[in-house]
């Protein structure tokens, strides 16, 4: 393992590290506006929710790590305590990167990175007519974490109002992360897509009081083939299940001549194709 000591390195020796650890990162275009109606538009992807009664998004315009300098965002904040926070997905990303430009204060990054003003309903700063997902927030606190180049500045807000595009809804009245298609921030200049293969499910243990990996069989629990991801969605279960003398599996014959290894790697190709009572029922032949 390679040891870090923050206090020993300089922020921008550590950034790299530090954002190429914590990863994806979720992006908040945030639009804003100063007293004199002046808008800016920048993402930040030091960003995420933190509560739904009432719903808080906090997000960190930063000080610039070259002169210690705040960003626009940041300032606008101070004197006019509203927002837009948008989600990027993949067909607006490379415009809210370019809206990140820094360019001078008064410059309207809607017109340079070709996004649609749309007049917000209860805020004044207006939200970006591309994005799927618009929330209207009011600040309710700036939490400086710090006075150096890279400190961050905690933007705390409280949606008021939400706008959700009826194309990334899905059939269940929800938002569909197949059709959101969002993106996050890496490291360096890397970003991921959500979409497609990248997305699966992990049922929530809170449904069913899992037994554990330490209730396995100890033939199970110290498998060469089965994984620790494998074995906690095994271990998902309430209780081992019992032996079900109907069950039939086309593999299974060919895997009991093989020995217990095979039987194990069968168990394992069920539980990556979701079948986890099949995989527990050829388990139980094994033992």
């Amino acid at each position: 393992m390679i040891t870090l000591d923050p206090a020993q390195l300089k922020p921008s020796e550590f950034h790299g590290w530090f954002l190429g650890a914590v990863i994806p990162r979720p992006i908040a275009l945030v639009s804003s506006q100063d007293e004199d109606g002046n808008v800016n538009l920048s993402p930040f992807s030091f960003f995420n929710c933190f509560g739904v009664n009432p719903p808080i998004l906090v997000f960190s315009p930063s000080r610039r790590g070259r002169d210690n300098t705040t960003k626009h965002t940041y300032e606008n904040l101070r004197e006019v305590p509203e927002a837009v926070v948008h989600i990027v997905n993949y067909s607006i990303v490379q415009q809210a990167s370019l809206a990140s430009t820094d360019y001078p204060r008064d410059t309207d990054e809607f017109l340079k990175a070709g996004f649609t003003p749309v007049a917000s309903h209860r805020v004044k700063p207006p939200r970006v007519q591309e994005a799927p997902v618009a929330m209207e927030c009011e600040v309710v606190d700036i939490i400086p974490t710090g006075e150096g180049g890279g400190a961050g500045n905690l933007v705390i807000c409280k949606v008021v109002l939400m706008h959700v595009s009826e194309h990334v809804v899905g059939q269940n009245g929800r938002i569909d992360p197949f059709k959101l298609d969002a993106v996050a921030r890496l490291g360096q200049d890397w970003y991921c897509r959500v979409t497609g293969e990248t997305i699966f499910a992990v049922p929530r243990p809170n449904v069913v009081m899992g037994m554990g990996i330490d209730q396995l069989p100890v033939d199970v629990r110290t498998s060469a083939v089965l994984t620790g991801n494998e074995l906690a969605q095994l271990a998902l279960v309430e209780e081992i299940p019992a032996v079900d003398p109907m069950f039939d599996e086309p593999r299974l014959s060919g895997a009991s001549a093989a020995g217990k290894q095979a039987l194990h790697i069968l168990a394992r190709d069920l539980v990556r194709e979701g079948n986890i009572e099949a995989a527990w029922q050829v388990l139980l032949r094994s033992e």
